[in-house]
């Protein structure tokens, strides 16, 4: 992300949140937040507003990780996210990109305080092994949700998400549209996860199925 240009990565957090309503991973009231790092500033791209329907590079504001606005201006309800963000470029230097959403399957697991779990082939693509984990509920922006957040984080120190319980999905990775896509299968993963509960229940894989998977796309140099 660090060899991207200022306008080259505005231009994808903007490809990012239609990537996400390409895919219909949105809830209907098309909320949402997303950021991508400022390398080496201390600062970062956020999202103005709480509606990213039909974002805009124009509505793109930069704030330092203390919320402190360098460029644009910023709704009141998109500042009271800013430590949300923060907290995971804080946590994870290899995160660059930060997208907030209330993906309706995922935010269903996040309802029931439970856990996403690792079940589905596309996650391991991704090299993600672990359950996605879920963060304990405390007031949005609020001092508390973010300790909650960070706690995920130590404890699951290469997670590429947290569910906010009773709220929604925080997703990040190295670009947003690596998070984006990350959102998509996700979502799709929490869907196929409901459906098999129907049938009996969804089936852990074996202990070595990353490796296998990782073996698999060398053989055939494939990526995600």
């Amino acid at each position: 992300m660090t060899n991207l240009s200022y306008s080259a990565q505005r231009e994808q957090l903007v490809q990012a949140a239609h990537m996400l309503f390409r895919a219909g991973v949105m809830s209907h009231s098309g909320h949402g937040n997303m950021s991508v790092r400022l390398p080496e500033t201390g600062q970062m791209l956020l999202t103005s507003t709480g509606q990213i329907t039909q974002l805009t590079p124009e509505q793109l504001v930069v704030v330092t990780f203390d919320g402190d606005v360098v460029e644009g201006s910023i709704d009141p309800t998109a500042r009271e996210i800013v430590g949300m963000h923060s907290c995971v470029y804080r946590a994870r230097s290899d995160v660059h990109a930060v997208i907030h959403t209330h993906s309706p399957r995922v935010t269903s697991f996040a309802l029931a305080h439970r856990p996403l779990p690792c079940v589905y082939e596309a996650f391991l693509r991704f090299g993600i092994t672990d359950d996605i984990p879920v963060a304990q509920w405390a007031p949005r922006g609020s001092r508390e949700s973010v300790t909650h957040i960070v706690e995920k984080l130590e404890l699951h120190p290469t997670v590429p998400a947290v569910l906010l319980g009773n709220h929604g999905l925080l997703a990040f990775s190295r670009d947003p549209l690596a998070t984006a896509q990350l959102i998509i299968i996700m979502e799709e993963a929490a869907q196929l996860t409901l459906d098999a509960r129907t049938l009996g229940g969804e089936q852990a894989f074996p202990p070595d199925a990353l490796e296998q998977e990782r073996r698999h796309m060398q053989q055939f140099g494939s990526k995600q």
